[in-house]
């Protein structure tokens, strides 16, 4: 395990006051909709949180990934959204930002939907290592991995969210 210590909840706090921020530039307020798993449920503390109203959406990244033969469905939950994406103003929230490629692959899985009028970028944490040209709106944290580490949220029963860093072996 690395020694890498982030208080995740302290970042939560720093993405809710960012999201404030990011909302008062709207003239109504945008949709939340949450990578499955981890910005899902960031997204739905944060509906929550920011008084919105309405139900945060999910956009599972299985059916659109690169790697789809290797990873199959099992590595996201399905894709919920509970309300029409058609010219909407949508926030993308997500936990960890790495390579870009579960973001290409939740944005496909978006546009089957329909066509937003907008769509930003929103993480708790940018790890780097991009593979494509992805950046977010807003990164609470940024923080370097070495390529043989992930860096995952997990919530606890009483919704309180931590970090696991877990080493793989090569």
């Amino acid at each position: 395990m690395s020694s890498l210590t982030l208080d995740a909840e302290a970042l939560y706090s720093d993405l809710l006051r960012g999201m404030r921020q990011q909302l008062a530039s709207y003239p109504q307020p945008p949709m939340l909709v949450g990578v499955a798993s981890g910005g899902a449920w960031l997204a739905l503390r944060l509906q929550k949180d920011l008084g919105l109203a309405g139900e945060a959406g999910i956009l599972s990244s299985s059916m659109h990934r690169d790697d789809f033969s290797q990873r199959g469905l099992a590595s996201s939950g399905q894709t919920l959204l509970p309300f029409d994406v058609n010219g909407a103003h949508l926030i993308v929230v997500d936990d960890v930002l790495y390579t870009g490629r579960t973001i290409r692959a939740v944005l496909n899985e978006l546009f089957d939907y329909g066509r937003p009028a907008s769509v930003k970028l929103v993480v708790l944490v940018d790890r780097g290592g991009r593979e494509l040209p992805v950046q977010p709106d807003l990164a609470v944290a940024r923080v370097a991995l070495p390529a043989s580490q992930s860096l995952e949220l997990a919530r606890a029963e009483d919704g309180k969210f931590s970090f696991q860093v877990q080493d793989h072996q090569a």
